[in-house]
């Protein structure tokens, strides 16, 4: 049985072994062992943190191509709300899919549109559960598997909506095959992402057999394309259907305005969501409803696959959503149709959100307790320097590799540097030494003998 994909990729003939990514991997899934880096797959998130750290490009996402397109009798794109962001906030969305279109899909459908329904089941769910708090968006996949393998007791806490790209595929499908009388599984609906752990969850759904989303397509990859376009681009026809909050969705800040909730957290960047999370274990964020939590500085704009400075990105967005203000999403007709379904759990998300034990020392609680002690003992005898030249991120995870077999105590170089030293010491004690049947000199008994004769 194959283990779980990941779409981060490490490229070994680019990788120098510079220890940039171990320093800023949040779940520490990273070590440099013989000069290059190693992924633990269970304890990688796909948060995309080590491509954007890494100086040496030795990183890379797994995506589809457009030569995917093929595969099916009719394409539809998803594009992300990030995509818009990734131009002037004077490029209307219309124009953007346009050029989509103009690259080979047949039709576009928004995920800002799915953030629109998201929003209202999100809202539903809020409002209908109050047992838990503070409930955490899953919108954000990384997220998610954050949760999974670092804070298992806070699953409960996760809202378990369908993100926007799901429901974006969903309805993309629903409507499409109604309309044109193609079966489903002709139909490709391919998210263009801004992150690689989206992809990671498209290829893990797609094998569970749950094909709203049949791939996914780097924003890095279609920019260059729709910016080529678009300067050549007449007025498009209107396509587009999602509201300005369901556009914001694509910045930190814009899932929780839609939604409309007063007593929320808005937290963005891996790092950050850990403290946030910390303090969510701790209980101390009883009185808060809502976090919006999500693994990229700005949120999707700063993905990992993105192209603008995601500071720069969320600008334009917002200005954009604010542009786009007007009538709400949904007609009457259309928010009850979405509720009922709602209730019939369409919207749930089809993913199991088990724990990932991936920081387990030993399956035996017993032999678990005994190598937390070893660890403890190993980590006084270590520098606390926290230098990561042994190739683990600081001194403890060398302890825990060390008492796990995946390190020795001569990986730290000042343990190493000591141990040269002594032995150096030791040698020079023993070239001093002359064995018993020497004389003062260093001469033998029979040499000395000799000499004495001949004298």
């Amino acid at each position: 049985m194959t283990g779980p994909f990941h779409s981060v990729l490490l490229i070994e003939d680019k990788c120098r072994g510079c220890t940039r990514c171990i320093k800023n991997c949040p779940t520490e899934a990273i070590r440099v062992r013989q000069g290059k880096a190693r992924i633990n797959a269970e304890r990688c998130t796909d948060c995309g943190e080590c491509i954007r750290t890494c100086d040496n490009h030795a990183k890379t996402a797994i995506t589809d191509s457009l030569d995917r397109l093929k595969d099916f009798k009719y394409t539809i794109a998803l594009p992300a709300p990030a995509l818009y962001g990734q131009f002037g906030p004077d490029v209307h969305p219309d124009r953007v899919l346009a050029a989509l279109i103009d690259m080979g899909f047949d039709d576009v459908y928004e995920v800002a549109r799915g953030a629109d329904v998201a929003t209202l089941v999100t809202r539903e769910y809020l409002r209908a559960h109050r047992e838990v708090r503070p409930m955490i968006s899953a919108a954000c996949p990384a997220v998610v598997r954050l949760i999974q393998v670092r804070f298992p007791a806070l699953i409960d806490h996760l809202i378990p909506v369908d993100s926007p790209m799901t429901c974006a595929g969903k309805l993309a499908k629903e409507s499409k095959s109604r309309e044109m009388g193609i079966p489903p599984e002709d139909i490709g609906a391919f998210f263009i992402t801004p992150c690689p752990a989206k992809v990671t969850w498209v290829r893990e759904a797609s094998k569970r057999g749950f094909s709203a989303v049949d791939g996914a397509i780097s924003i890095a990859d279609v920019y260059g394309e729709v910016f080529r376009r678009l300067a050549a681009m007449g007025e498009p026809a209107p396509r587009r259907r999602a509201s300005g909050a369901g556009v914001g969705w694509g910045g930190s800040g814009g899932e929780n305005a839609a939604v409309g909730l007063a007593s929320f957290v808005v937290v963005d960047g891996i790092h950050s969501v850990i403290d946030v999370l910390e303090e969510v274990e701790m209980g101390r964020l009883a009185d808060v409803d809502f976090i919006e939590a999500q693994a990229c500085v700005g949120g999707c704009v700063g993905g990992a696959l993105a192209v603008r400075n995601p500071f720069i990105a969320h600008v334009h967005l917002e200005k954009l959503a604010k542009g786009l203000a007007g009538p709400p999403a949904f007609t009457p007709e259309e928010e009850e149709d979405l509720a009922r379904r709602a209730r019939a759990g369409q919207f749930d998300m089809r993913q199991d959100i088990a724990a990932v034990p991936a920081f387990r020392l030993d399956q035996d609680v017993s032999r678990a307790i005994s190598k937390a002690e070893m660890i403890e003992k190993v980590v006084k005898d270590l520098p606390g320097l926290d230098c990561g030249s042994c190739g683990s991120p600081h001194c403890r995870a060398l302890a825990e590799d060390i008492v796990q077999g995946l390190a020795v105590d001569t990986d730290c170089v000042f343990k190493l540097r000591h141990q040269v030293k002594v032995l150096a010491e030791q040698l020079f004690d023993l070239a001093r030494k002359n064995p018993s049947a020497m004389s003062a000199e260093g001469k033998s008994e029979l040499e000395a003998e000799a000499e004495r004769r001949e004298g």
